[in-house]
């Protein structure tokens, strides 16, 4: 990870801490389901902005300077890498 995007994506990762924090008091409170529901997604929405984010990061970072590299078999391996991520996610 790039040193300028850590301290960005800790801070991220820091509010959706809280933001969990925050729906397990309201489900200890007996909150209104929807309320609940909607704090979900508010955190799964904040979750995949880190997600892009670190992927973000990753190509510019790590796949970039091995796409423009001279080894075959390590562009074969980052191409792999981000073709079973994907395929992941689809899951």
């Amino acid at each position: 990870m790039q040193i300028e995007t850590k301290p960005k994506i800790l801070n991220r990762l820091s509010r959706i801490e809280g933001q969990v924090r925050g729906i397990a008091r309201m489900v200890a409170d007996d909150r209104y389901c929807i309320d609940l529901l909607t704090q979900l997604q508010a955190v799964r929405a904040a979750v995949h902005r880190v997600e892009t984010e670190v992927l973000r990061d990753h190509l510019d970072h790590c796949v970039m300077g091995t796409m423009t590299g001279d080894d075959l078999e390590d562009r074969k391996a980052k191409a792999a890498e981000l073709i079973e991520l994907l395929a992941r996610a689809g899951r």
